[in-house]
């Protein structure tokens, strides 16, 4: 399947997200799959001092593992999304 974008997603999809960790040198790639229970932005602050109007939000994807566990990726992006059937 194509990878699609988060605007793209909806819930009760199952989907494989792959996201890139990366320490000092070395990079591997991160892979969750679960069903989408739902999609949120993330309004945050940032610890450095900013405008008080400016505000930061993040998209975050929230699903249920295969296992039962629920899970929350917040997406960049180099975060890839594969809508599985």
């Amino acid at each position: 399947m194509p990878f699609v974008t988060y605007e793209q997603v909806k819930p009760g999809q199952k989907v494989k997200i792959t996201q890139r960790v990366r320490v000092g040198l070395s990079s591997w790639p991160a892979i969750a799959v679960g069903t989408v229970r739902d999609l949120q932005m993330l309004i945050t602050g940032l610890t450095t001092e900013r405008a008080k109007d400016d505000v930061v939000a993040i998209p975050t994807l929230h699903f249920v593992k295969e296992n039962g566990e629920l899970s929350s990726v917040t997406i960049d992006e180099n975060t890839r999304i594969e809508v599985l059937e």
